[in-house]
């Protein structure tokens, strides 16, 4: 049984936020923190916290600006993170809300209902909650049929989505699989953070897959995938259900609170990733060229993780050579930053109508874990 890709959907926040508004905001807490400071700094108990810079920010990531859920929070120097505030579980959830919004996009455009879907897989890389899965929640809202549930391999959760929802169908599970990659990554940075505040943006991004026979004439085959993981601390985010029980006398209350935790958001030893990353991906990438005998030149796109525009670059290179069109790779971080697992499906949403019948192209995730993926597509018109 023959699974190809019929549709891919992107939701998109209304607002936006540029380098230069990023900064002025942080400048001014890290003014504010250095005032409130200033004793332990001129006793050398601190050290003053330094301002950034939106140039240096597009020149070191390739990220001008950045789509959030919630704009004017992060930009108050008192404030420096989303405000999403709590909704009653009779009401959708937000993460639930924007996953089914991407999902209709992807639904409309092939001119699908939604109670042709057999099932629903929620891959992102920071779920709301442990449960009820957030994939039933979005089966519900949409009103499809058959069984969901949530995944999460980090910066890979698409990719790997795309590979299980394969899987069902060519098992006979399903017909019609639906995965939804709803990144609200803006949630789990810290914007106090000199090295990280600029990095992420919000979004939500869907895939339908279908079985060959239910599928519009015009689809993307599968040719070939390959899923990689191996383990790294580089790249670590340690929120979860269990800091509820780290005990810590605060002095008041006998255990520590949020202002506590920032710890405990995203973290990353950028220059490790870095030198471990693009060499693991690049080699993953020829060496299952070379098994599905196809000429890694002969790739018309590779729509790459969204993560750091020089690693495209160097991977782009490695893979077709340093003489390589970069056109070939193209750029969504610039204005979207990075949106974890949605990065490549944006890019592969948004430069993929100009392939004709027979040409080949390549989605290719990679990040926390380590975790890579690759899905080779051919278009069918």
């Amino acid at each position: 049984m023959t699974a190809v890709i019929s549709a891919t959907g992107l939701w998109t926040p209304k607002d936006s936020i540029s380098n230069e508004e990023l900064v002025v905001a942080f400048n001014a807490y890290v003014d504010k923190w250095n005032a409130e400071n200033a004793d332990e700094i001129a006793s050398g108990a601190k050290l003053p916290l330094d301002h950034s810079n939106a140039a240096f920010i597009e020149k070191a990531s390739g990220i001008k600006s950045r789509f959030v859920i919630s704009k004017g929070p992060i930009l108050d120097p008192n404030v420096m993170r989303p405000h999403i505030p709590a909704r009653p579980n009779e009401e959708p959830s937000i993460l639930a809300e924007i996953a089914a919004n991407a999902a209709r996009d992807a639904l409309d455009a092939v001119g699908r209902d939604a109670a042709d879907v057999d099932a629903v897989i929620v891959a992102c890389s920071n779920l709301q909650r442990g449960y009820p899965a957030v994939a039933v929640e979005v089966q519900d809202i949409l009103g499809t049929s058959g069984f969901a549930f949530d995944m999460n391999v980090a910066c890979s959760s698409a990719t790997f989505g795309i590979e299980t929802a394969r899987g069902l169908i060519m098992g006979g599970q399903a017909k019609s699989v639906l995965v939804v990659n709803p990144e609200i990554c803006t949630a789990h940075l810290n914007f106090k953070d000199r090295d990280s505040h600029f990095i992420f943006g919000d979004v939500a991004t869907a895939i339908l897959l279908e079985h060959k026979d239910v599928a519009p004439a015009a689809h993307w085959e599968v040719i070939g995938s390959k899923l990689v993981t191996q383990f790294s601390n580089n790249i670590r985010n340690n929120f979860g259900f269990l800091n509820h029980c780290e005990i810590e006398d605060d002095g008041l209350h006998g255990q520590r609170g949020l202002k506590g935790l920032t710890d405990k958001l995203f973290v990353q030893n950028g220059r490790s990733v870095f030198k471990e990353v693009v060499p693991m991906v690049a080699k993953m990438i020829t060496a299952e060229c070379e098994a599905n005998n196809l000429d890694p030149h002969a790739l018309k796109r590779m729509w790459l993780h969204q993560a750091n525009l020089s690693m495209n670059h160097l991977i782009a290179k490695k893979v077709l050579g340093k003489d390589v069109d970069l056109d070939k790779a193209p750029v969504v971080l610039d204005e979207y930053a990075n949106t974890s697992s949605a990065g490549s499906i944006i890019a592969f949403h948004k430069y993929s109508d100009d392939f004709s019948d027979g040409e080949t192209g390549l989605i290719c995730s990679f990040g926390a874990g380590y975790s890579a993926g690759a899905i080779f597509v051919r278009k069918v018109a």
